[in-house]
């Protein structure tokens, strides 16, 4: 639905960027209508680079690439016009359809708007070095410009000047905010990277290619985050655009003083008023309230309901600042009005009401302040007879509640009758009770012992816990003695071994190594550079290549640079180099060729092959590395 005339004011970039974005979150139409533009391009750039790396004939490709940047203005315009139904439209609801529809009809002014467009940020872009994109912004309001149907299509740039107006300066900070795409394109980015992580902790999937190409350097992924996001920001193009083109209308014709015009109720004379005299009437009503200090209207206007106290004091407060007397800032007594309760609301509303009368209509500040402050007195007095009831009423209640029974105090109990408990006779124990306290003292007295007499010591010049103390020391330093022993054997016997075992080389068996081709031990770095030459000129150029990989391997774990283990991947490989520093960067791209070649089968030709033997050829033939003297 249409917003209301009275939020149609200038706006500055920034309200308008979100004003857009809003849009097109709560708005399904504008996705339905520039997705399919934006998805087109999308495809018909992959399309296109995809040829161009595979050295095809681009000739079918930048023709789809030409059909889909068409398709994408026609769906531009449709969404231009979608937008412009959804904020000013009043004769039916909006409808995709329709705005499908609207932009067929201009499909000719659309097409040469294209065109425009694409030759004119070109020129452009290339003379100013990319600025004179953000600052002749103008253009970018061009579809929304050619459905309103004004002026001609080989004018494009002034026609959108012409209708932008004041406003073309917004434009420019708006297309400069759109630069918020680089943050979209990092955040794509990041977020198939997540997925991708995601899929291979938590469900255990091998992406170890789809990792590979969802990085940085790689060409084709950055062109397809690009496109992506471009895709993305479409429909925020689209209702930016006329956005844009409703501020220009709003400060250029000054809509905000017809709408607060029409606002107001329109008199019965029988029919309505024309274009012409609501003009009139706008241009009379501001000239009016040039001239006069308050509008006319304001001695008719019906008096306001008391909604609450705070309103009350706020009114008062009003009204005694009008008067030049004390407000509620510099009277506590106002206070006291806040406080009355529901049951004073009448008395308080006809008070505010007889004090404004007087004030206002009758221009009688005296009178006014002699019922404010008569109303003042009285509701102090009030407030104070409503607090002292309240606390009476608080006091009758607390003594209720302490005069029920579970509140009762039990009396203390008198001394007559703890002296007669004193005074009373325990029971005698029983016989049974009396014979086996006899038998229990006659048992203990057969078993005492009588106390031994104490042992006379002769002085000792030395005591057990000396003796123990030392005997502690001797023991503990004997065991680490001994395990200082062991460890030092333990040693010279490791030491010894590795001495013996000094001169072998492999404890891999040549013949289990033989037999499984797919190791790249073995063979001997030549032997697997000769298979490749061989499988070449077959014509198996996927299988040479991986033949010339498997004899780099070789020759990189027979000089130290990696540790080959059939468990670790090519980039486990290149994470542990510890080779040449000047040789990673060509084990990179290797390893990267390897893997779009064998695992992504990508097709590989006489041609790919030669530029992989010659990124090899360095890497095999460089002398091994010396050994130190004395090893």
């Amino acid at each position: 639905m249409a917003v209301s005339a009275l939020e149609l004011r200038p706006r500055g970039a920034v309200a308008l960027m979100d004003a857009a974005l809003r849009l097109c979150a709560r708005n399904t139409g504008v996705w339905a209508l520039t997705l399919p533009g934006g998805a087109a391009v999308v495809a018909a750039v992959l399309y296109l680079a995809e040829a161009v790396r595979m050295g095809r004939p681009l000739a079918l490709p930048s023709l789809a690439l030409t059909l889909a940047w068409f398709l994408r203005g026609l769906c531009q315009g449709a969404a231009c016009h979608y937008t412009q139904e959804v904020l000013l439209g009043t004769k039916a609801e909006p409808s995709a359809w329709a705005s499908m529809r609207a932009a067929l009809g201009r499909a000719p002014g659309l097409f040469i708007a294209v065109a425009y467009l694409f030759v004119f940020n070109t020129v452009v872009m290339t003379l100013t070095l990319g600025i004179g994109f953000f600052v002749l912004a103008a253009q970018s309001v061009g579809y929304a410009t050619m459905m309103q149907g004004k002026g001609s299509p080989l004018k494009l740039y002034g026609l959108c000047s012409r209708l932008l107006g004041p406003a073309r300066g917004t434009a420019m900070l708006v297309r400069v905010l759109m630069s918020v795409q680089l943050l979209v394109f990092f955040n794509l980015h990041i977020a198939a990277n997540f997925a991708l992580f995601l899929g291979r902790k938590l469900v255990g999937i091998d992406l170890t290619f789809a990792e590979r190409f969802a990085s940085l350097d790689t060409p084709p992924w950055l062109l397809l985050l690009a496109a992506a996001t471009f895709a993305l920001f479409e429909p925020v193009r689209a209702a930016a655009a006329t956005l844009l083109l409703v501020d220009g209308r709003v400060r250029q014709e000054g809509l905000d003083l017809l709408a607060a015009v029409q606002q107001l109720p329109a008199r019965n004379t029988g029919r309505a008023l024309g274009p012409r005299s609501a003009a009139v009437l706008a241009v009379v009503l501001g000239a009016g309230l040039l001239l006069s200090g308050s509008p006319a209207w304001a001695e008719k206007a019906p008096e306001r309901p008391v909604t609450s106290a705070r309103d009350a004091v706020t009114r008062l407060g009003a009204v005694a600042e009008s008067c030049e007397a004390s407000g509620p800032s510099e009277d506590a007594r106002f206070e006291s009005l806040g406080a009355l309760g529901p049951s004073e609301k009448g008395k308080l509303e006809r008070l505010v009401r007889t004090v404004e009368r007087q004030a206002w209509d009758e221009e009688d500040c005296d009178t006014a302040m002699a019922s404010l402050e008569q109303g003042l007195a009285q509701a102090s007095g009030t407030l104070e007879a409503q607090t002292r009831a309240d606390a009476r009423a608080a006091s009758a209640r607390a003594k209720d509640i302490l005069a029920r029974p579970e509140f009762a105090v039990a009396p203390p109990k008198a001394e007559k009758d703890a002296a007669e408990d004193d005074t009373v006779p325990p029971e005698p124990p029983g016989w049974w009770r009396r014979f086996i306290d006899w038998l229990g003292e006659f048992l203990k007295k057969l078993f005492e012992r009588e106390p031994a007499p104490p042992p006379r010591q002769a002085p000792q010049m030395v005591s057990g816990s000396m003796v123990a103390n030392v005997l502690v020391v001797v023991l503990v330093t004997l065991a680490v003695a001994v395990l200082g022993g062991l460890l030092i054997m333990f040693l010279n016997k490791g030491r010894k071994r590795a001495d013996a075992d000094g001169l072998e080389v492999s404890t891999v068996d040549a013949a289990a190594l033989a037999g499984d081709p797919a190791h790249a031990l073995s063979r001997p770095p030549e032997g697997w550079a000769h298979l490749a030459d061989e499988l070449a000129a077959r014509g198996e150029y996927r299988e040479a290549v991986r033949s010339l990989y498997l004899a780099l391997l070789s020759r990189l774990h027979r000089d130290g640079a990696i540790l080959y283990d059939v468990t670790l991947s090519n980039w486990d490989y290149l994470r542990q180099f510890r080779g040449r520093a000047e040789w990673k960067p060509p084990f990179r791209e290797l390893t990267r060729r390897f893997d779009f070649a064998w695992y992504g089968n990508v097709p590989v030709g006489a041609e790919g092959y030669r530029e992989f033997r010659t990124l090899t050829q360095p890497l095999l033939a460089a002398p091994a590395p010396t050994e130190a003297a004395g090893a």
